[in-house]
């Protein structure tokens, strides 16, 4: 080759390995998972987020050919495995189950080695679901309108059970009292389990409770259901108002599921996972049969999720302010 034509391919060598290298990381995006995903869920197994986040990853598994291996690691309400998940390596190969615990959290633990929007990126939403507030079938209550009348009438005398000080039935029960302008007493027990057996024999008068747990202690007659607490009517309880119809607008107490991945994955990443997730949660069979649970899909891409977590964040720390929640 000539000298001067060498001279001129040179340069032009060089300006195609730039532009092979930029392509580099778009081209390791598509490949994407390369291998097994761990999903860290915080919560025990059998739980909703549990179970949840497994039917979900499982169709990410057949979507992308790749095993994705739930672990679950519990403890202190969800930062144990928040924790753990934190310090993983930020490739998108480790995934973190987000729910309600966690947005509390960062108002009531004040010593957890991180904090969730700062050391996480979010990925997207699966599923929310809305409570149902329970009296038992003996308070002399038929509205939310005759409960708050109830309560005023007899300044802390009435009381409310929750699975404990901090979950979000409790902080849904100082929703409802910060709102009505009530004096009620909450009496925190171990499990949900165990304050639904207090609603149902009568040891406390209320409660907030997931809708499907609560539908067959409804038809049996044991407890009476006054209001749910989404922005709109539960689709298994259609004939129960919401609280906001219930003259305290702007309530809403809802739990939800997610995926967030440590700080520093690829927003490629992110978003690639985010499309299908919502592809997965938007599906006819998904919906259909979540409805019948009483759960919806959240469909949001990365920023709205963002937004979202944001604001029960903020939610969430100006009930336990109010409230004087203390710290855990």
């Amino acid at each position: 080759m000539p000298i001067k034509t060498l001279r001129s391919f040179v340069p032009m060598l060089g300006i195609a390995a730039g532009a092979v290298l930029a392509a580099a990381p778009v081209h390791a995006d598509t490949r994407y998972p390369s291998g097994p995903v761990t999903v860290v869920v915080p919560f025990g197994p059998g739980g909703s987020a549990d179970l949840y986040t497994r039917e979900v990853t499982e169709k990410l598994r057949q979507k992308f050919g790749q095993p994705f291996v739930i672990e679950n690691r519990v403890g202190a309400g969800g930062v144990v495995g928040t924790s753990f998940a934190a310090r993983a390596k930020p490739d998108g190969q480790t995934l973190l189950t987000t729910g309600n615990a966690q947005l509390i959290s960062e108002s009531l633990v004040k010593n957890k080695p991180y904090e969730l929007l700062r050391d996480f990126v979010p990925v997207a939403p699966i599923n929310e679901a809305d409570l149902v507030l329970v009296v038992n079938s003996e308070v002399k209550a038929r509205s939310i309108e005759e409960l708050v009348a109830l309560a005023k009438a007899s300044p802390g005398k009435l009381n409310y059970s929750s699975a404990g000080t901090g979950t979000p039935y409790h902080l849904a029960g100082e929703l409802f009292k910060s709102m009505a302008g009530v004096d009620v007493m909450h009496v925190p027990y171990k499990s949900s389990g165990e304050a639904r057996t207090a609603v149902l024999a009568g040891e406390v008068a209320y409660m907030f409770d997931s809708v499907a747990t609560m539908i067959p202690h409804l038809k049996a007659g044991k407890v009476r259901a006054l209001a749910t607490t989404g922005s709109e009517r539960s689709l298994i309880l259609p004939d129960v108002k919401t609280m906001n119809e219930s003259g305290l607008s702007g309530y809403r107490a809802t739990v939800f599921v997610g995926l967030m991945a440590p700080k520093g994955t690829p927003p490629e990443v992110a978003r690639k996972l985010n499309a299908a997730i919502n592809e997965i949660t938007g599906s006819p069979e998904v919906k259909n049969a979540w409805a019948r649970q009483g759960v919806s899909a959240m469909p949001m891409d990365t920023e709205k999720f963002r937004e979202y977590l944001k604001g029960e964040i903020d939610k969430y720390s100006k009930i336990v302010k109010d409230a004087d929640v203390p710290s855990m």
